[in-house]
């Protein structure tokens, strides 16, 4: 099992639905286990993208920083970088982009990450305002999300891709996170246009999915309850 084959993820998204929103892993731990990757903080605090080992934040005002190893996240995907040129691109849709990248790859079933660097238009992303205990189900604290825009910019957007399968372990598609080459835009990217970029990927055989079984809350939540597949597409 080579270290480049395999994505590692601390948690699901399942569980930041109800509100198991209680940071699981620190950011040092994390790093460990990739040089790349995306997720959130502990109350959803901001939106985060490892890109060469730096861990990035984006809170919900918009102001970018780099975030210690003490950091905690309750959920989150790394590996560890080793992309292929995938394809040169311009004046491509979000959607059409997805829809490209599934054919070229030939990949729907398995996991793989994107890396798409260049220009960016009409790129939209947001941040959520971090949640304090009790914590807010995923649904209503995506409700107080920050959204942030531009006309264009340059940059680099990180994406996973999960196979519809394992829609609840993660995002059924494509998890789409972005900064900027000024490191000063990103988030978690809701729309673009790419104008020109390159884009590479990176096959995954092995998903390595660790669960967080010593946080009480989440060893004791009742799953069935929640509408897990409804609330993870509205808060997308």
């Amino acid at each position: 099992m080579s270290k480049y084959t395999t994505l590692y993820q601390h948690g699901t998204l399942a569980l930041l639905v109800p509100g198991l929103l209680e940071g699981t892993i620190t950011m040092g731990q994390l790093l460990k286990r990739g040089d790349t990757g995306i997720g959130t903080g502990e109350g959803l605090d901001g939106e985060l993208i490892i890109l060469d080992g730096k861990p990035y934040q984006v809170n919900s005002k918009g102001k970018i920083t780099v975030v210690s190893d003490k950091f905690k996240l309750p959920f989150a995907n790394a590996h560890f970088a080793r992309y292929s040129p995938l394809a040169e691109l311009e004046n491509v849709e979000q959607d059409d982009l997805n829809k490209q990248m599934l054919a070229l790859s030939r990949a729907e079933n398995t996991f793989f990450s994107l890396k798409v660097t260049g220009t960016f238009a009409d790129i939209k992303t947001r941040a959520v305002v971090k949640s304090e205990p009790p914590y807010s189900t995923l649904a209503e604290t995506a409700r107080k999300q920050s959204i942030f825009t531009r006309d264009q910019i340059d940059g680099t957007l990180i994406s996973y891709y999960s196979p519809q399968l394992f829609n609840g372990a993660a995002v059924g598609g494509f998890h789409h996170h972005f900064m900027s080459d000024d490191r000063k835009f990103g988030g978690h990217v809701l729309d673009f246009r790419l104008v020109k970029g390159e884009v590479s990927y990176q096959l995954f055989d092995t998903l390595e999915q660790h669960l967080p079984v010593d946080n009480k809350a989440y060893m004791e939540h009742d799953f069935e309850k929640d509408d897990i597949e409804g609330s993870i597409q509205a808060s997308e």
